[in-house]
């Protein structure tokens, strides 16, 4: 993807400040990255910390891509780094049907230009008390289904020790490793050619999480579990730090997108 000079600065800028930073507090390592797609896809990733997007982009941008993230657009009006959102050309992810379709043409160009766009299926930090991948939503496999674009599964773990989910800060010692590996792409071919239907993006989402389950249980050495784990089914809020305190099955159904 060719990339103007002033995103390029952008970039190199976020890059000299935040990767030292995460070098200082992580041993890592990145592994199979040579199943990254030359062309434009979609990477999901598993969410278990806060820290994950930084993890993740810090693996993306030392494999020369750039990474773009899907990202609430309240993102955007937060000062400095607003700026450095619109800058490295994130996109803003808007609740209104028009903000949505420009979200949606903004990453097909990205896509169209072998470009990375990152979306986390989850939609927020797992639920699942194990801190495995639990239900997706349904906005990566559409927009796969809609683009034509490879999903590529991506697991990472580790992150979680240096900030634990929804922690009030760094755990900086004992300095600690985070794993993030590529998994090979989704197979949803069979489902691009049909209509989308609230069937085939359930199926296609399944397919997609199933994929990040199998590569996390990889890493962990263990056996994921057969049934991921579904917020609505334990009375969990969809969204929000206080997910225990839960919403109804019916209104975390809902906000399912």
């Amino acid at each position: 993807m060719k990339e103007s000079r002033g995103t390029k600065t952008a970039f190199a800028i976020a890059a000299g400040i935040v990767r030292p930073v995460m070098n200082l507090m992580i041993g890592r390592r990145w592994r199979d990255f040579d199943k990254l797609p030359d062309g434009g896809f979609i990477l999901c990733p598993n969410h278990v910390s806060e820290i994950d997007p930084l993890v993740v982009g810090h693996a993306i941008y030392s494999s020369k891509r750039y990474p773009r993230y899907l990202a609430k657009e309240s993102l955007f009006k937060v000062p400095v780094l607003g700026t450095l959102l619109r800058r490295t050309g994130q996109i803003p992810v808007a609740r209104t049907s028009a903000g949505a379709s420009q979200s949606l043409k903004t990453a097909r160009e990205v896509l169209d230009a072998n470009g990375v766009i990152i979306i986390y299926p989850e939609g927020t930090l797992t639920r699942d008390p194990d801190l495995w991948p639990m239900r997706g939503r349904t906005g990566a496999a559409r927009l796969a289904l809609q683009t034509g674009a490879p999903v590529i599964p991506m697991a990472h773990w580790g992150a979680q020790e240096l900030f634990p989910r929804y922690a009030k800060g760094i755990r900086l010692f004992p300095r600690r490793h985070v794993t993030v590996t590529a998994g090979d792409p989704v197979d949803l071919d069979d489902l691009r050619d049909k209509p989308l239907t609230r069937t085939v993006l359930t199926e296609a989402t399944e397919r997609i999480m199933r994929a990040i389950a199998t590569d996390v249980a990889v890493l962990r050495g263990e056996t994921a579990p057969q049934v991921l784990w579904d917020p609505a089914d334990h009375g969990q809020a969809a969204q929000g730090r206080n997910f225990e305190n839960g919403s109804s099955p019916k209104q975390t159904k809902e906000n399912d997108s």
